[in-house]
C-alpha cells in the first residue's frame, strides 16, 4: 500500500482502512475513485480501440480508431502511449501439444473453474505463486514447475511491509542490498532445496525476486509439489526432465509477456526484442512529442514511476521543463549502466531498481515535489 499509492491522491484519501496488501477489487475501487477525483471520466473514450498511429509531417499524429464496427482518423500534437507491457501473453514453447485445459494465467480469474482437477502451473514469478497457492485450495492436486531457482520473499518484515523495509535501506549500494536480502531469505526460509525447490544461482537483482508468503508453506503441508523443467507434452500426459511422467487437466501458463505496440508500424517502433532506448524510460530521442509512460520494470510497484514520468511530460509540454539537448547521449549511457545486471531474457529488457528511478525522476521535478497538490475532500470508494 505504502509504496502502491500516488502521491497526489493517497489511499488515505481514498479509503484509511486500505489493508497492507489490498485486493484487486479495492485496487480497482481505488483507480476508479482516483478517475473521478480529478474529473477524468469526461476526457477518456471507453470502447473504443486504437487502431494504428502514424506521424504525418512535422506537427501531428494520425490515430485510427475503431468503435461500433466504425473506423476514423483523428489528428493530435502529442502522442502518449500508455498500453503496459502485461497483456500480450509469452508462450512457452515445449514440443508436443497438451490437449486438455491451457491457458495463460493472463485469463485466470479465480481459483473455483480448478475445483477437483489435476493442475500443472508453470513459472515461478508472483502469478505463477499466486495461482499455485489459490488453485491448490481447491483443486485435488496442484504442482508448479519451475526451469530455475526463484528468490522468494516474505511479504511481511518484523510486522511491517517488506517493500516498507526495503524503502528505508534504500540509501545503501544496491549491491549491500542484495546481500542483505539474501541473508535475510536464509534466515527465514533456508535453501530452495530444503523444499525441493531447484536453488538459486543468479546474483540478486539479476532476475526478479517473488513476494508470497505461502508457497513454501503449501509445499511443506504437501498442498502444492515442485516440479522441475518440462520436456514435452503428449495428450495429457506431462513429461518432465527427471524422467517423471504425470497426467493433467489444467495446465496455466505463468511465462510472463511480450512488450507489444501493434498500433505502431514495426519499422517504425519495435521494443518487442532487446533494449528500450527511451531517455528516462519515457521519451524517444526523435520526436519530441512522444511519451511513454510505465514503460518499465521495477523491483517494486510501477504506479508511482509512472505517476512521476507523467509530472515530468506535463511540465514539457507546458513549457516548464526542457529535455536535454544530448538526449541520445544520456539514453546510451543509461542501457550501458543499468540498475541491475539481469539474465539476457526479453523480460529483464526494461527493469529499474524502484527506489534507484523515483530518485532519478524527483530530479527533474520541483525539489519541493512531496505530495504538494492541495489536500481535497475525499471521494467515497463506495
Amino acid at each position: 500500500r505504502t509504496l502502491s499509492q500516488y502521491d497526489d491522491f493517497t489511499f488515505d484519501d481514498f479509503d484509511p482502512d486500505t489493508p497492507d496488501y489490498p485486493s484487486h477489487d479495492q485496487l480497482r475501487r481505488y483507480f476508479q475513485a482516483y478517475a473521478r477525483h480529478f474529473g477524468l471520466y469526461d476526457h477518456i473514450e471507453f470502447r473504443t480501440e486504437v487502431v494504428h498511429c502514424a506521424r504525418r509531417g512535422d506537427r501531428h499524429w494520425e490515430v485510427t480508431l475503431r468503435r461500433d464496427g466504425r473506423e476514423w482518423q483523428e489528428r493530435f500534437t502529442h502522442l502518449v502511449v500508455c498500453n503496459g507491457h502485461h497483456w500480450d501473453p509469452r508462450w512457452p514453447d515445449y514440443p508436443g501439444t497438451f490437449t486438455g485445459e491451457y491457458l495463460h494465467s493472463h485469463q485466470y480469474k479465480r481459483a473455483a473453474p480448478f475445483a477437483g482437477k489435476r493442475v500443472l502451473v508453470i513459472g515461478g514469478g508472483n502469478s505463477a505463486c499466486d495461482v499455485a497457492v489459490e488453485t491448490s485450495r481447491v483443486s485435488a492436486f496442484t504442482a508448479i514447475s519451475w526451469r530455475r531457482g526463484y528468490r522468494i520473499l516474505p511479504k511481511f518484515i518484523m510486522g511491517k511491509p517488506s517493500d516498507v523495509v526495503g524503502e528505508k535501506l534504500a540509501w545503501l549500494p544496491i549491491s549491500i542490498r542484495a546481500r542483505l536480502s539474501d541473508f535475510l531469505i536464509w534466515v527465514l526460509q533456508g535453501p530452495n532445496e530444503l523444499y525441493g525447490l531447484p536453488p538459486v544461482d543468479v546474483k540478486f537483482g539479476q532476475t526478479h525476486p517473488t513476494i508470497n508468503d505461502e508457497l513454501l508453506y503449501r509445499i511443506r503441508h504437501g498442498k502444492v509439489h515442485p516440479r522441475p523443467d518440462i520436456a514435452r507434452f503428449e495428450g495429457r500426459k506431462v513429461h518432465f526432465k527427471d524422467g517423471r511422467i504425470e497426467e493433467y487437466d489444467a495446465v496455466v501458463a505463468c511465462t510472463g509477456y511480450r512488450i507489444s505496440h501493434p498500433f505502431f508500424d514495426k519499422s517504425f517502433i519495435d521494443y518487442s526484442e532487446g533494449p528500450v532506448p527511451l531517455y528516462l524510460r519515457m521519451m524517444h530521442p526523435d520526436y519530441a512529442d512522444l511519451y511513454f509512460i510505465g514503460l518499465f520494470q521495477p523491483l517494486g510497484c510501477i504506479w508511482p514511476g509512472a505517476e512521476l514520468q507523467s509530472k515530468i511530460m506535463a511540465r514539457e509540454i507546458a513549457g516548464k521543463w526542457q529535455r536535454p539537448a544530448d538526449i541520445r547521449r544520456r539514453i546510451e549511457r543509461e542501457l550501458k549502466r543499468p540498475h541491475y545486471r539481469q539474465l539476457d531474457t526479453p523480460r529483464h529488457t526494461i527493469t529499474v531498481d524502484y527506489h534507484v528511478f523515483r530518485r532519478q525522476l524527483l530530479r527533474h521535478l520541483p525539489k519541493d515535489y512531496v505530495r504538494k497538490e492541495p489536500r481535497r475532500k475525499p471521494v467515497s470508494s463506495r
